[in-house]
């Protein structure tokens, strides 16, 4: 086998054992992240909303305001909020 076949082969070797580790770094933080939730749970907490909260954290204001508005466009459609009243009509 020639020294760049040897070289190539040690450089796959290298990526797959990293991609490795980073599984199993990553199997272990999915862990103690069910695990902070089950102690949310036991306190009291509602770790469905906690998981909400966590993802409008990761976005922007300017995106969650989008998103709100399209929401209450989809929901006013299906009848399930009323539409807000022109304040100009009042």
């Amino acid at each position: 086998m020639s020294d760049a076949h040897g070289v190539a082969r040690d450089q796959l070797r290298a990526f797959v054992e990293r991609i490795e580790r980073l599984e199993e770094e990553k199997k272990t933080i999915a862990d103690d992240i069910k695990d902070v939730y089950g102690e949310a749970k036991s306190m009291g907490f509602d770790t469905k909303i906690l998981k909400k909260v966590i993802a409008l954290r990761k976005k922007d204001e300017q995106e969650r305001m989008e998103e709100d508005l399209i929401l209450d466009t989809y929901l006013q459609a299906l009848g399930m909020i009323e539409a807000p009243q022109d304040q100009d009509a009042a």
